[in-house]
Parts: structure tokens; sequence; C-alpha cells
């Protein structure tokens, strides 16, 4: 499920005050290379007991991310549910308390992106 609106794509950070604001909302950078990088916050579905993951890509748009001035654009805000024995499905319905998690994360990093 990809996130349309957020108000997160196209906002830009240095590396470093975007790895802190998104520990705070609750994500911790994953998957990185010299100019991507994905951020990732783990939802669970009480009711089912199924995984998701809130992932957010970047780009640098400035810099290398080896460096903590690099500049990140974020590019795509989604959302998919964990399948075994590793990877995300993003075509299967989400739960409403899923969604309604997310939701606060999305809201939560993009003020402390904004401030």
């Amino acid at each position: 499920m990809i996130f349309e609106n957020t108000g997160l794509e196209g906002l830009k950070s240095n590396l470093l005050y975007l790895d802190e604001s998104a520990a705070r909302a609750g994500f911790i950078r994953w998957q990185w290379e010299y100019y991507r990088a994905t951020y990732d916050c783990k939802i669970e579905d009480r009711k089912d007991g199924g995984e998701y993951f809130l992932r957010i890509n970047t780009r640098a748009v400035e810099g290398k991310l080896e460096k903590a001035d690099a500049v990140l654009a974020i590019e795509a805000v989604y959302l998919g549910k964990a399948t075994f024995p590793h990877g995300l499905e993003y075509e299967s319905p989400v739960p409403q308390p899923v969604l309604e998690v997310a939701r606060k994360h999305i809201g939560e990093l993009k003020a402390l992106l904004e401030a």
C-alpha cells in the first residue's frame, strides 16, 4: 500500500537529523547504500498477530550516506505485510488499527522534519 499525500514526499534533511527524527518517530534506518536509505517502522496487528512494516524510501541529493551532512530527500511512503521467511507483501488489505498507527508515525516524522 502506497501512502499518497503524506506531506513527507520531497522533504529534505541531512542524514544525522533524519536518523534522529526517524528514531524518535519509531523508525530505524534499515537498508542503505551510498545514495539511498530505507527507514522502517514495525507495526504489529494485535488482533491477528500479523506484522506490518511502514517503509520510507529516501535518496541522497547531496553527498553520500557515509557522511552525517549528506542531504536526503524522501521519495515514497508505503506499508507492507511481512511474509515468511522474509519479504513484504503490498497487495493485501490492511486492518484499520494498523493504518491508524501508521498514520500516527507518519505525522510524527513529518512534524519533526518540518520543525
